[in-house]
């Protein structure tokens, strides 16, 4: 296994501050998450107090105002953030872009006051989240949801299942969307649910072919209560603050993708520099130096997609269209490159003594969370064609 740490990727940043930020997210990977990533991952087990210290670090609100807590950091810097603790463990990555997707809601549509309550908590006080849209029967259709919410008073009641939840069960706070009103996106709501609230339970986490220290599982809510001053947005939003939470959640997705496939490249040329085969390292052999750069090559190319849409939304600019691109094209070059990796490493690249087999397994589900590509595919030709006329 290659112990080195990675080579510093060559990043634009914008200001000296961004560039001192991005160092100390390296040194708290190299130091505190990549050394415990292979044995954590193979138990299964949570690094509940990386999020933590990530928390003390402000690192877990910063696209967010620092008027509630957050950093004020752009898109463009906080996602290389995400691709830097991606690339050191999936599971710390990928609980960044969850938890900053489950603070978006009320950041973006909350009243003064609900933000001024919750957000220092959720985005620099230790607190965790989780995004609450998808269900059993309700996954890329998301507005066929039938978790419900009926007003009782001043409080609503919440009944229902949700399904694939990221930190189910081990979050302090669920951002979750729930039906209000009549069938269909606009009947449906958004609400904030404290991760102890009584009716509130999690299923035991599913059992995934990756990503095994971050617990996925389904949340029952059986009679939840929550009071009116917990609802995000009007009656009947919820279904479009869940869109742009998504628009915004995909590029943390391609950041993440980007990461693990530079993790993959990082160890696949390690491994081919120092392995000899007929007396010179397998580095010299053409074929595998073309897979080296169609792998590098795959990865600037993500890279820059993802950050050129971060600049559209720093710029306040529509960014939908290319934010799917880059979730598409980002996961599916993840998907590509570290399948690549484990043939340069051959047998040992199918063993768990080395990452690479971990990090190709954690990849096929960068193409599958937070729409699945196919949907992504299906909502870059309707900015292109328009809406199906079928």
């Amino acid at each position: 296994m290659n112990d080195r740490a990675p080579a510093p990727v060559d990043r634009q940043l914008p200001t000296e501050e961004s560039r001192d930020l991005l160092a100390l997210v390296r040194d708290i990977a190299q130091r505190e998450i990549r050394p415990r990533a292979a044995d954590e991952e193979e138990t299964g087990r949570f690094p509940r107090e990386v999020f933590t210290l990530l928390s003390e670090a402000g690192l877990l609100g910063l696209p967010y105002a620092g008027e509630f807590g957050g950093g004020e950091q752009p898109y463009e810097v906080y996602l290389q953030v995400l691709e830097e603790l991606a690339a050191a463990r999936l599971t710390v990555g990928l609980g960044v872009s969850v938890h900053s997707l489950a603070c978006h809601g009320l950041a973006g549509y909350g009243t003064k006051e609900q933000r001024t309550a919750h957000l220092p908590g959720m985005l620099g006080g230790g607190l965790l989240g989780a995004y609450c849209l998808s269900e059993p029967a309700a996954g890329s259709d998301a507005a066929s949801l039938t978790t419900k919410a009926v007003r009782d008073g001043d409080e609503w009641v919440i009944t229902g299942t949700k399904a694939w939840i990221t930190h189910g069960g081990v979050a302090d706070f669920y951002t979750v969307l729930a039906r209000t009103g009549a069938p269909g996106a606009k009947g449906i709501t958004a609400f904030l649910v404290p991760g102890d609230a009584p009716g509130l339970t999690a299923a035991v986490p599913e059992k995934k072919m990756g990503m095994k220290g971050s617990p996925t599982a389904q949340l029952h809510f059986d009679g939840v209560r929550v009071p009116d001053a917990r609802r995000i947005g009007e009656e009947g939003q919820g279904f479009s603050i869940a869109l742009a939470a998504l628009d915004a959640g995909r590029l943390g997705i391609a950041a993440c993708a980007v990461g693990v496939a530079q993790a993959a490249l990082d160890e696949a040329l390690a491994y081919a520099l120092g392995r000899k085969q007929f007396g010179h390292p397998i580095a010299d052999f053409q074929g595998l130096r073309f897979m080296l750069a169609d792998m590098a090559t795959k990865i600037e190319a993500g890279r820059a997609l993802y950050l050129a849409a971060a600049r559209l939304r720093d710029a306040g600019k529509p960014f939908s269209r290319q934010a799917a691109m880059a979730k598409l094209f980002c996961t599916d070059a993840a998907m590509a490159v570290t399948t690549d990796a484990v043939q340069i490493l051959g047998g040992y690249g199918y063993t768990a003594d080395f990452p690479v087999e971990r990090l190709m397994r954690e990849a096929k589900v960068l193409q599958i969370v937070e729409g699945t590509n196919q949907i992504q595919r299906m909502v870059i030709a309707r900015h292109l064609a328009g809406p199906e006329t079928r």
